[in-house]
């Protein structure tokens, strides 16, 4: 190797359910890229990014870094939109209140 590091790029793989919702989100974003009549050229200057990067955000692949996403839905004007990622957690919300404890009553005052 003499004294070159290699960094080996970890593959994540998603289950089918999750690569078809990257899919969907990358034609979305292509629609409101088209919807704004901007090139992909145009978009990826004003993101920062290769077009080939922005042709794989498009296509929903997973290895493009959650930053350069962010970059492209700034570009559309759509970064707010980010934050609704785990903002109505209504799963969460429920298995917090399931786990939440009851408060025990006093015992009965005996009858006399």
């Amino acid at each position: 190797m003499s004294g070159i590091l290699y960094i080996m790029k970890e593959q994540v793989v998603l289950l089918p359910k999750a690569q078809k919702m990257l899919s969907e989100m990358g034609e979305n974003l292509k629609l409101a890229r088209l919807r704004r009549k901007l090139s992909s050229t145009q978009v990826a200057e004003r993101a920062g990014i290769s077009r080939a990067t922005l042709w794989q955000i498009e296509k929903g692949t997973s290895t493009v870094s959650l930053g350069a996403y962010y970059q492209v839905l700034f570009v559309l004007g759509l970064d707010k939109d980010i934050l609704k990622l785990g903002g109505d957690d209504v799963l969460g919300r429920k298995l917090q209140d399931a786990g939440l404890l009851v408060k025990e009553r006093a015992p009965k005052k005996p009858k006399i």
